[in-house]
């Protein structure tokens, strides 16, 4: 019987070994501290809301309220901007990791602006921009009669403005440290450049691809401050969970706590699920 030798083996193999033979795997004092500090103070307050959740009168709560109106908006929105920045926003990150041209630096800062631009900020900028009064959107009102701020369209874009680049930092890194040989042994036996992106890129980069798009969806179902100026509170039209929590903390605290458990409880559904699914898609036997 032929054993592998250890030079031969793949550092996964060795890891199995090393747990097998003792070796110890204890976290050191200094790192573990910080650790428990940092999960503490990420967890406790998602344990306090569990806590003080209305569970006794959660229908209730839920029902005296236009939650499920705002879900449904919530999710709907979260999942259009989402294919949206797929669609756009997975080229431009191509464009960035593939590509040299002049200010390709400055393009890549401004991409990543809205991830540290408050949101208000954002919704302010986009009001600017494709407002009525706005250099976009007075052309758009004048020629075609679209007018966006304060309709779903405006909540749309204001979450695809603040997620996108969660979206495009991720394909861009996985992009630039994905191995190009593939591509070019693709390129050398004739495939267009279009077929090796569709065919053999893609699927390189299908699991941060995925973690982008999570992301990117997460990031939009929770945003508050860029779609509350730019699309404003209606009820039914514009009014997504996070506004409708805001809303309802000022006069009925146990709605707020219901409407963020169940913004919670989606969230955690989503990303547990699909995170499991990508781990195992994306292994390497």
């Amino acid at each position: 019987m032929v054993t592998s030798t250890p030079s031969r083996l793949t550092p996964r193999e060795r890891a199995r070994r090393a747990a097998r033979g003792g070796v110890s795997r204890s976290v050191p004092a200094p790192l573990l501290v910080p650790a428990l500090i940092a999960a503490g103070f990420l967890v406790l307050p998602l344990v306090g809301l569990l806590i003080r959740a209305p569970w006794r009168h959660l229908g209730a709560a839920l029902s005296g309220s236009d939650a499920t109106q705002a879900l449904i908006l919530s999710l709907w929105t979260a999942s259009a901007s989402t294919a949206i920045s797929l669609v756009i926003g997975v080229p431009l990150a191509w464009v960035l990791a593939r590509s040299s041209f002049p200010g390709q630096r400055l393009l890549r800062a401004l991409v990543t602006l809205p991830l540290v631009l408050p949101p208000v900020v954002g919704g302010v900028a986009l009001l600017l921009a494709f407002g009525r009064t706005g250099f976009l959107g007075r052309y758009l009102d004048s020629w075609f009669g679209l007018t966006i701020p304060f309709t779903p369209i405006a909540v749309v874009m204001a979450e695809t403005f603040v997620a996108m680049p969660f979206l495009i930092i991720t394909v861009e890194g996985a992009l630039r440290s994905a191995d190009q040989g593939f591509e070019e042994a693709a390129a050398t036996l004739g495939a267009k450049r279009m077929t090796v992106f569709r065919r053999v890129t893609v699927p390189l980069i299908a699991p941060s691809l995925g973690a982008g798009a999570v992301l990117c969806w997460a990031r939009a179902l929770g945003e508050f401050g860029a779609t509350i100026t730019f699309a404003g509170s209606f009820p039914g039209q514009t009014e997504t969970m996070p506004i409708a929590v805001y809303y309802a903390l000022e006069t009925n605290p146990d709605a707020a706590i219901a409407l963020s458990l169940v913004l919670l409880l989606v969230s955690i559904v989503v990303l547990v699920s699909l995170r499991d699914h990508w781990m195992r898609g994306g292994s390497v036997s």
